[in-house]
């Protein structure tokens, strides 16, 4: 089977594999998240600003902690995910969280099948992109879906993050877009021995095939940032350089790990 046409029911199958482990991680921190710690980090508190009174898609919201955490300060938010797994506890976090938040479970690419509206903004963080194959139509979900003068926020892994082996010794993998890559996924980032084994399917893709696909339908590009650290530590052989500011140790500050873009849809 084609990998574009496979890649849903594979990689949906993997994130609900994924779901129960991160819910219980310390990663996560699900505990202090119900008592009320955000789970949002700098680079993209920075980029949303004062979101009060917004309306926020949120896409790609794995099982809803930043989608509520926009929701505490004072956004209309609206979270998408593939798995059902993972918007079935989104829907019971927010409800623990006495959050109204909506939740809903498609394809982001089969979003205009569920949902009939505009928002103020749309955001997308860390670890999204890569599970998808076309960011032509990507970029298309995230016009559709904005409101004029609307804004897309998007902060994630820099591209030159993907091409090194999990060891950050080699080079293994093209910057470009090219062939999915298939490979057999054991564990998760949150906890490596979790006894987790399941086919993956993702794309790496360069940052002027974001940029470009973005200004194809219609957003204009206000700033394009690149981070020489990660938020998070998800990643082998780190070293936390200050407080939940990670790198890869060996390679010290030489290679970015995360970009952020801010873009403003044009009126029509």
């Amino acid at each position: 089977m084609n990998p574009e046409k496979e890649y849903q029911k594979v990689n949906k199958e993997l994130w609900n594999k994924k779901v129960n482990f991160h819910m219980k991680s310390d990663f996560y921190d699900v505990k202090s998240f119900l008592k009320g710690k955000s789970s949002l980090n700098e680079i993209e508190l920075k980029l949303l600003g004062n979101i009060s009174g917004k309306s926020i898609l949120h896409l790609q919201c794995h099982f809803g902690q930043d989608t509520i955490s926009l929701a505490r300060m004072g956004a209309k938010v609206t979270g998408v995910d593939l798995s059902d797994t993972a918007i079935d506890q989104a829907k019971i976090l927010a409800e623990k969280s006495n959050i109204d938040a909506e939740f809903i479970c498609c394809d982001i690419y089969d979003l205009p099948y569920h949902l009939d509206k505009k928002f103020d903004i749309v955001f997308t963080s860390y670890g999204t992109i890569g599970w998808l194959p076309d960011l032509n139509k990507w970029a298309e979900i995230i016009s559709k879906f904005l409101k004029n003068d609307g804004k897309f926020i998007f902060a994630e892994f820099h591209p030159v993050v993907w091409m090194f082996d999990y060891d950050f010794e080699n080079i293994q993998y093209r910057y470009f877009t090219s062939d999915a890559i298939i490979e057999t996924e054991t564990g998760t980032y949150t906890d490596r021995n979790a006894p987790i084994k399941s086919k993956s399917i993702t794309w790496n893709h360069g940052i002027g095939e974001v940029v470009n696909s973005l200004i194809t339908n219609g957003l204009v590009i206000n700033s394009l940032n690149e981070y020489d650290y990660s938020p998070y530590n998800c990643f082998n052989k780190t070293v936390e350089i200050s407080e939940n500011k990670f790198r890869i140790k060996h390679l010290k500050n030489k290679i970015p790990m995360i970009y952020s873009i801010v873009a403003s849809k044009k009126k029509l």
